[in-house]
């Protein structure tokens, strides 16, 4: 190391939410032990937030405050930027622009920022030599952005999917545990903290979709395309789809996939079954789990804590030792740039066996119409679950599907056809089976 390099890392905090307190907590407890593991002390020296009467539990006596988060750009006195500020725009996205362009280093929990601007971003870090590191906007305290663009970059990737939201995962566990429905278990989850007053960017899988971007940005080296991911959520499965999956032998996951189909990008975010006895089905409650294939790896599975103040905050630090020992690595994985837009997977190139719930008027000759529209579009049945016959003639009852390999182009022009039948009492519900483990 150089004589600079000993010299203290200087650090600027905007936002002292729970990832910001948190990272104060690590350097108060843990100080000592980063400075002998990177050879320098790790200081804060600035700090901005909403208010500054706000008792935190921690002390901010020795730093300075700025009232905009957009002056830390500018300190003399701050060498890294740490944006926990939030929010795609405003002021989270003039602080990392300025920043980079005064040859700051910045470290963001961003999610939403780098999903919709990582590659602009990235360009100018790159020219500016410094690093733009984001460990913490994906999976909390899992490692997987390090993984992708360091570990495995030996490898040619095939597919990274995982769950990917804490949120869900918690409400789908619950409701598969309980028997409850998604409204009742989501309020407990709001009690609880793990989901937000307005929860839509969770169980609507935009917070998902956002994390899943930047992965497929990693993997395969396009930019990141935010715009291009098929988003679905979870706020449409109920009680009966869980138990029903579960006597098939799944369970019901939020997840996000992404792959190469034909040289296209496919980037997809919505619940799917998943078989019994795989890893993804066993990840419970708010954990996240990321599985990376790759063709001299096979596969690596990566299971921990997807948010919360201290997995993040200790993903947020593990980016600014990277800095305190002088790593600056591309933003992206790729060094002279990556590889522009992708071209964007047709949404209904999906490959795969279905669960398809409906709900048929008990009345002659309704299912024979299903199955006759089935066979029109060269579409097989695996299995069937059928309800006893209603108490009421002509009541609906609820029959489960579950297809054969088939296209998902194949199967909506026959689901179509279905919604349009007399027999047909709801809107059929279509999802995806995985062969993720198999």
């Amino acid at each position: 190391m150089t004589e600079q390099d000993h010299k203290p890392l200087r650090l600027a905090i905007a936002g002292l939410g729970t990832v910001g307190v948190g990272v104060l907590k690590i350097l108060q407890k843990n100080g000592e032990l980063i400075a002998a593991r990177t050879g320098r002390a790790v200081e804060v020296t600035a700090v901005s937030a909403r208010s500054r009467d706000k008792d935190r539990g921690v002390d901010l006596s020795a730093v300075a405050w700025e009232d905009d988060p957009v002056a830390l750009a500018a300190r003399d006195d701050v060498d890294v930027v740490l944006e926990l500020i939030g929010g795609s725009d405003g002021a989270a996205k003039s602080l990392v622009e300025q920043a980079l362009n005064n040859k700051k280093h910045v470290v963001t929990a961003n999610k939403a920022l780098i999903a919709h601007h990582g590659a602009g971003l990235a360009d100018i870090a790159v020219a500016k030599g410094v690093a733009l590191n984001f460990e913490a906007a994906v999976a909390g305290g899992i490692p997987i952005v390090k993984a992708l663009k360091e570990s495995l970059q030996a490898n040619d990737y095939g597919r990274v999917y995982g769950i990917l939201n804490g949120t869900c995962n918690y409400i789908l566990t619950e409701m598969e545990e309980t028997g409850r429905d998604f409204a009742d278990v989501l309020k407990d989850a709001q009690a609880l903290g793990y989901a937000e007053a307005d929860p839509s960017f969770d169980v609507g899988g935009i917070d998902a979709a956002h994390k899943l971007a930047i992965l497929a940005g990693l993997a395969f080296g396009y930019d990141i395309d935010f715009d291009a991911v098929q988003v679905d959520g979870v706020e449409q499965i109920t009680a009966n789809d869980i138990n029903l999956s579960k006597s098939l032998g799944y369970r019901i996951k939020l997840i996000g996939s992404t792959s190469l189909i034909d040289g296209a990008l496919a980037q997809e975010v919505g619940p799917m079954l998943v078989p019994h006895g795989t890893p993804i089905s066993d990840v419970s409650g708010v954990f996240n789990a990321v599985a990376v294939e790759g063709d001299f790896i096979n596969q690596c599975f990566f299971e921990g804590p997807g948010a919360g103040e201290g997995p993040t905050a200790s993903a947020v630090m593990g980016d600014v030792i990277d800095i305190a020992r002088g790593l600056v690595t591309p933003p992206l994985g790729l060094v002279g740039g990556g590889r522009g837009p992708a071209k964007v997977a047709d949404k209904d190139a999906h490959i795969g066996a279905f669960y398809v719930h409906l709900m048929l008027r008990d009345e002659p000759g309704g299912m024979a119409a299903v199955t006759n529209i089935f066979s029109d579009h060269d579409i097989s049945i695996a299995s069937m679950l059928q309800s006893e016959r209603a108490e009421i003639a002509g009541d609906p009852v609820p029959v489960v599907l579950i297809t054969h390999e088939t296209t998902a182009a194949r199967l909506n022009v026959a689901i179509s056809a279905i919604s349009g039948l007399k027999a047909n009492a709801a809107l059929p519900r279509v999802l995806p089976i995985a062969t993720f483990g198999e």
